[in-house]
C-alpha cells in the first residue's frame, strides 16, 4: 500500500508540475504553490495525528 501512495504522489507530482508551468499567470502560479502547501500541511497533521506514541510493552 506504500509503495501505492508514492507512485500516486509521484504522478500527482509530476501533473502539478505541468500545470504549474502551463499557466502563465504569476497570481495563479501563486494559487497553485498555496494550495500545494495546504494539501502537505493537512496530510502532515493527518500522519502525526495516526502515529501512536509508543507505550511500555506488554
Amino acid at each position: 500500500m506504500e509503495d501505492e501512495n508514492i507512485a500516486l504522489n509521484s504522478v500527482l507530482g509530476l501533473e502539478l508540475n505541468r500545470v504549474f508551468f502551463a499557466v502563465r499567470e504569476a497570481a495563479n502560479k501563486q494559487r497553485i504553490i498555496d494550495f500545494a502547501r495546504e494539501v502537505l500541511q493537512s496530510e502532515r497533521e493527518e500522519l502525526a495525528e495516526s502515529v501512536l506514541p509508543e507505550g511500555p510493552a506488554s
